[in-house]
């Protein structure tokens, strides 16, 4: 028991023990919940509301879908069930919601459960003094792990200090009753270096670890470098939204009169580029829509026959053009090949699968990273379209014989080779 209680009061195990403590009460926890597994997996389609995004709003959807294992089939082979003619899907898709969803072969029943009960039970709302329900606000960051860690060091500091000044005088206590002489406190500085240098090895682990902390923590602030977009609240995400020379509202235009993303951005389906449209785009309808029941529509339209150097009285084009300078949303770098034309004619991608729901938006904003981890992600994630692509048949009748019974991605066809998008 003394050998024991020996080892208990070692500097080299009490420091240990502190080091373990901290970083068991201030890291992250592994275990993923089912918002973390929410955001990981379908906040790029989904909102855990009642707002529809590129698919619906999950709140209530355990009180909307079949029961049994018919969620757990679903998410995991959802081509499946399409062509099973599954009844509640035939309602959504393609009635509804023009992208398939994506398969998750990889979940577990129990995370399927978990995202579930977090999306149908929506996020709350928080109630005003006077009972009524108020908008979402977004909630802050539970804390910082950084902040934690420097906190309970600093206690610890304060301990540390406090029980070596108590165990110096204690000491002296004893030397006074057998009459023995004082030993004099020695100096905070000199005592840690004296500490130091008879506990290398430990200094030495303690300087990997915080060594590797601070790589940790500097990877982090690194990749986040040119990312615009960043999630307010799960499956919400609000990013740069720049002000244009002219206040176009994809709202309006897309939204309320139905004009397709192709007929502007022209060259979606033909080019690498989806195109900024050329102001003789605009002058199709405006040369007869000079105004609108929209606040301020005839001075954003005169800044249309601005750039177009037309003169609406004469109906003429008569004027100098002053061309526009439109500010780029989506910027990818320049060392990342993207070619919109194999993604949306090939892969029969959906424009608001990366740009979010355009038509609702007035002033158009980044709502997705575009970083490198969540595209391959969606690569992993993603089937792969075989129909109508007959210039791959060969390649695609290779890949059903080799993966036979599994789902096949875009993954699985060299979507996340570095030389895909890195050459």
């Amino acid at each position: 028991m003394n050998s024991l209680w020996q080892n208990v009061r070692s500097p080299r195990l009490v420091v240990l023990f502190s080091l373990a403590f901290t970083l068991l009460f201030s890291s992250n926890s592994f275990a993923q919940d089912g918002k973390a597994l929410f955001k990981t997996n379908c906040s790029s389609c989904h909102y855990a509301s009642e707002k529809n995004g590129t698919g619906p709003g999950l709140k209530g959807v355990l009180d909307r879908i079949p029961g049994g294992n018919w969620k757990y089939e679903w998410v995991r082979n959802p081509t499946a069930k399409i062509k099973g003619g599954d009844p509640y899907i035939a309602t959504l898709y393609p009635a509804k919601y023009k992208t398939m969803m994506t398969p998750f072969p990889n979940l577990k029943n129990e995370e399927i459960d978990a995202i579930l009960k977090y999306a149908n039970e929506g996020e709350a709302k928080p109630v005003a003094a006077s009972g009524v329900v108020g908008p979402v606000a977004p909630t802050e960051d539970e804390g910082s792990p950084a902040f934690i860690i420097v906190i309970i060091l600093g206690l610890l500091l304060v301990l540390i200090t406090t029980l070596r000044y108590t165990k110096i005088h204690l000491r002296n206590a004893v030397n006074e009753k057998e009459g023995l002489p004082e030993e004099p406190a020695q100096a905070f500085l000199d005592a840690s270096r004296t500490w130091f240098n008879n506990n290398k090895k430990l200094v030495a682990l303690i300087g990997v670890l915080f060594f590797g902390w601070l790589i940790v923590q500097g990877w982090y602030a690194a990749k986040g470098v040119g990312v615009y977009a960043e999630e307010v609240k799960p499956g919400v995400w609000e990013g740069y939204h720049p002000s244009q020379p002219i206040n176009f509202s994809h709202k309006i235009h897309a939204g309320d009169n139905g004009i397709q993303c192709q007929y502007c951005h022209s060259t979606v389906e033909k080019s690498k580029i989806a195109s900024i449209p050329a102001v003789n785009i605009c002058m199709n309808c405006h040369k007869v829509i000079q105004e609108t029941v929209n606040p301020g529509s005839k001075e954003e339209i005169q800044k249309i026959y601005d750039a177009a150097g037309y003169d609406p009285i004469s109906a003429t084009d008569s004027k100098e053009p002053v061309p526009l300078r439109w500010n780029k949303v989506h910027v990818l770098p320049d060392h990342v090949f993207f070619s919109h034309q194999q993604h949306v004619v090939v892969g029969g991608v959906a424009c608001e699968q990366c740009h979010g729901d355009v038509k609702a938006m007035v002033t158009v904003e980044q709502q997705r990273p575009l970083t490198m981890g969540w595209c391959v992600d969606c690569h992993r994630n993603t089937p792969l379209k075989m129909e109508g692509n007959g210039y791959y048949t060969e390649l695609h009748e290779k890949m059903k014989e080799k993966y036979k019974g599994q789902p096949i991605t875009v993954a699985m066809a060299g979507g996340i080779e570095c030389g895909r998008c890195h050459y």
